[in-house]
């Protein structure tokens, strides 16, 4: 069915009918029922491309992320997508699997209209094409920012949370505490080995090269190789903070699979809190992120630059979750 069929059952124009398609108020009360009505009984549906057309608005956002199967990213998303499906917006999740050429498929989304904002939750994008891409069009950061670039952001405090995590061993009697770190590159992953450096100095604690484990990639593999290499080590410390609950959880099931046990043997505190943290045997220590409330403010901030808000970076709260493992 089309708009014209509408207009001949309701007995008006068609503009008249596209005015109550599109909410407009200048449309008396009894026209805009009978319009409604005609709508229902041919079961009309409005082409929303046709109408993104018109109005040169596609109420799309795109959210750019390493990857899809990351658990961190599962709360953020929807938080982001509930925010923005209340303000009438939907969300295309682009997995750029840190490819150049994926992303400069989704920047073109944007600048060709096909989409009005980018939350980006990549760590590896590349921060030049986003400062210039950021330039004419909305753009928001979301948990990994550029330190040296205008685009606002919303995260955490990394290296405060690190410092706590790590103090938390330091007051459960550890002195020897090892880092399963992510790739140096990454911002967090710098701001995170900060807090961990700080926390040891300023308790007077010795720490050595070998204690810090770099992983080349973000999955639970990663970490339990990690906690291979620590266990290996003569001076093997007896508690290790993970800067991930992925690794920290890949961690755990090497420590039972090698026959020792945690804390006893050694002790381990993750980072994010997500789901699967308070599933692991036993549950794990870790940093809480606002995940879901990063998620709503981020869509938030675009959404507004969109409406031409101007918008200011937001640090939020972390919590120190104490469970099992500890």
């Amino acid at each position: 069915m089309t708009i014209h069929d509408v207009a001949k059952l309701a007995g008006v124009s068609v503009a008249t009918v596209s005015r109550v398609v599109n909410e407009n108020k200048r449309v008396a009360e009894k026209t805009r029922t009978r319009v409604e009505w005609a709508i229902s009984e041919l079961n009309y549906a409005p082409s929303v491309l046709g109408r993104n057309l018109r109005t040169s608005k596609s109420n799309l956002l795109l959210v750019l992320l390493p990857s899809i199967s990351n658990p961190f990213y599962t709360e953020i998303i929807n938080g982001i997508e509930d925010t923005a499906i209340a303000r009438g917006y939907n969300i295309l999740l682009c997995e750029t699997d840190s490819n150049p050429k994926r992303e400069a498929i989704y920047f073109n989304l944007l600048r060709n209209r096909l989409a009005e904002g980018i939350i980006s939750m990549d760590p590896s994008v590349n921060k030049n094409k986003l400062l210039e891409l950021a330039e004419s069009y909305p753009v928001v950061q979301c948990s990994e920012y550029d330190t040296e670039s205008p685009i606002p952001y919303v995260t955490i405090d990394n290296e405060q949370a690190a410092y706590d995590a790590v103090t938390h061993l330091i007051e459960s009697g550890h002195r020897k505490i090892a880092l399963i770190n992510s790739d140096e590159r990454f911002l967090y992953a710098r701001q995170r080995q900060n807090g961990y450096e700080k926390a040891m100095e300023e308790h007077g604690l010795p720490f050595h090269d070998e204690w810090v484990y770099n992983a080349e990639y973000l999955q639970f593999e990663a970490g339990q190789k990690a906690i291979r290499t620590l266990l290996e080590l003569n001076d093997r410390p007896s508690a290790v903070f993970a800067v991930s609950d992925v690794y920290a959880i890949g961690a755990l099931k090497e420590i039972h699979r090698l026959g020792k046990k945690v804390p006893e043997d050694i002790a381990i505190i993750g980072f994010d809190k997500i789901t699967f943290s308070d599933m692991a045997f036993p549950t794990l220590s870790t940093i809480a992120q606002p995940m879901y409330e990063m998620g709503c403010i981020s869509a938030e901030m675009i959404m507004d630059e969109i409406s031409g808000i101007l918008v200011n970076s937001r640090v939020l709260e972390h919590k120190l979750i104490k469970r099992d493992s500890t």
